[in-house]
């Protein structure tokens, strides 16, 4: 007997994060290269406040407002593809 078992990634949906909304007081923001995105998902399952969610096209997005640009998803990113650019 066969079965067939589906692969699923996982998707949140954004959330407000344990800091509240960030847009006042973060330094750094995280920028996705799209051209370099292989959709490994590790940043959405490092990033600490869950503000890393599926666009429209497919590709990992950040919702800023409450992203507290720590950084630990350019960190985790193996292709290199988040970087933290100054606000």
């Amino acid at each position: 007997m066969e079965l067939e078992v589906p692969i699923l990634i996982p998707v949140s949906k954004p959330r407000r994060g344990a800091s509240g909304e960030t847009g006042l007081w973060r330094i750094e923001k995280p920028v996705i290269d799209e051209g370099k995105c292989i959709k490994c998902w590790i940043c959405w399952l490092y990033c600490p406040e869950e503000v890393i969610y599926e666009d429209q096209s497919g590709f990992p997005a950040i919702d800023l407002s409450y992203c507290k640009g720590c950084g630990v998803c350019a960190d985790v990113c193996p292709a290199k593809a988040i970087e933290m650019v100054r606000e």
